[in-house]
């Protein structure tokens, strides 16, 4: 079926109404579920192929992260799904006012490369339990995860799901069709042309974007416990995930400490040989390789000034990049964009103050993640700078909390969704008023506009009178 044809399916499906009872969502719901269960081991079998990744991180991080997801939404959505009411002013009474979740029609969900399936099917769940049908385009830079989710979805969500295999053409003939909602998880210049797309429909856009997630740590902290959170966030799916830590700052003395701990914090996930592990993955394609590979060797030039901690080692042949912590300076390669592989950057910086200064003068990032117990400046990164995310202690695990939002601001992302905010990034909150036509107490305000209608109107509708501070 062309791409058109497939647009216009899913909306002549969406205009049939059968996807408006909560029932009909809920079955949905259930029937991804049962997909992901019944074929778990042909999704992990995708992801082994497309990213070397071990079948207890594509359990933790894919499937069963989506099956989680699922049973939270299952669970809460007859009450999300409840009208809200709204106060009434003295003025408009009798009467009643309340907020609905309507769904807003067919949307169209991009996906990347780096959790093909999770960054897939997520944004799903929320469209479902709205009421959407919905257009997948899953990323052609992991073919089999694509393959496996072109085979089972529509045999599991036939109606309600449709999946456009392919890759850019694809990707640019849904862009030029009309959507209610468009969610792109990706980097920042296809995120442009997306919204540009959307634009000329006026179309809302969900932007999940990329960006440098940094960490600040200081020597108040179990320097062991960190450097081992700080490494299994980073060089998870081989440093392939968007709210990996990018680059940290700390003081000399706090970056002496962690730079003697991550080597060893490595050595434990991973062993002496990563390139021997089975729990460590591989960089995406030959492309992504000589991208990582090539900011890396130009940082440990001779005349770069950088220090090379640990790792460091590369196998084209295999796409393979050790886990590498480098110190560096500002001014490295490796800090002008987001790295997007398992290459550690350490800054020095003189203070807590200057970590902020640099933070904030770069885009702001999808994460942030402070490692210091001196509540002070936990409270200055609270305060005085912007992320998609803040997280104290610990980076990455605040995706699994299904009760925040997850979404970046700025260069980093518009929108956000997971839980009851992907409900609603999905949904339109229509305000909805019931007036009785007996008694008429309106006709206190219609025209003609006598004396006792004005002193009425300037009482009770609109008082004048100037607000002051206490």
């Amino acid at each position: 079926m062309s791409v058109q044809k497939t647009v216009e399916a899913a909306r002549t499906a969406f205009n049939s109404g059968m996807t408006r009872p909560r029932t009909w969502r809920v079955a949905q719901l259930k029937a991804m579920n049962d997909m992901l269960v019944d074929h778990k081991d042909d999704f992990i079998a995708a992801l082994a192929a497309d990213l070397g990744k071990h079948p207890s991180e594509a359990w933790l991080t894919e499937i069963g992260f989506l099956t989680a997801e699922i049973a939270h939404t299952i669970k809460h959505l007859e009450a999300w799904l409840r009208p809200q009411k709204a106060a009434v002013p003295l003025a408009m009474q009798p009467a009643q006012a309340t907020t609905v979740l309507d769904p807003l029609g067919v949307v169209l969900v991009i996906a990347p490369w780096n959790y093909p399936i999770q960054l897939l099917l997520a944004p799903m769940i929320g469209a479902l339990a709205a009421g959407n049908t919905i257009v997948g385009k899953p990323s052609e830079m992991a073919p089999a995860s694509s393959a496996a989710l072109a085979r089972w979805v529509p045999e599991y969500l036939s109606g309600a799901v449709s999946i456009v295999e392919g890759g850019v053409a694809e990707t640019t003939e849904l862009l030029e069709q009309r959507f209610d909602h468009i969610f792109f998880t990706g980097n920042g210049r296809v995120g442009r042309i997306v919204l540009a797309a959307a634009a000329r429909n006026l179309t809302p856009v969900t932007l999940e974007l990329g960006g440098k997630s940094p960490v600040y740590i200081d020597e108040t902290v179990d320097m062991i416990a960190a450097a081992r959170r700080i490494a299994w966030g980073k060089f998870m799916n081989a440093g392939q995930t968007c709210v990996a830590p990018d680059y940290i700052l700390g003081t000399d003395a706090a970056l002496a400490k962690l730079a003697a701990e991550l080597p060893k914090a490595i050595e434990d996930f991973y062993g002496t040989e990563p390139a021997h592990s089975l729990a460590y993955g591989r960089i995406i394609n030959d492309n992504a390789f000589a991208r990582i590979a090539g900011m890396m060797a130009e940082d440990l030039g001779e005349e770069s000034g950088s220090a090379l901690v640990s790792g460091g080692r590369t196998d084209a042949a295999t796409r393979y990049i050790e886990p590498t912590v480098i110190h560096v300076d500002a001014e490295a390669k490796l800090m002008e964009g987001e790295i997007f592989g398992p290459v550690l950057p350490l800054v020095t910086v003189g203070s807590a103050a200057e970590a902020i200064s640099f933070i904030n003068g770069r885009d702001k990032p999808l994460s942030l993640y402070v490692f210091t117990e001196d509540l002070e400046v936990r409270r200055d990164f609270m305060e005085q700078t912007s992320s998609g995310a803040l997280n104290f202690g610990v980076p990455v695990a605040h995706l699994s909390i299904p009760g925040l939002p997850f979404g970046g601001v700025g260069e980093s992302g518009m929108g956000s969704y997971h839980g009851q905010h992907s409900l609603e990034t999905f949904s339109h909150r229509k305000a909805v008023m019931d007036k009785p036509l007996s008694p008429d107490t309106l006709s206190m305000i219609y025209p003609p506009f006598g004396s006792f209608k004005q002193q009425v109107i300037k009482r009770f509708v609109a008082p004048a009178k100037k607000l002051r501070n206490h």
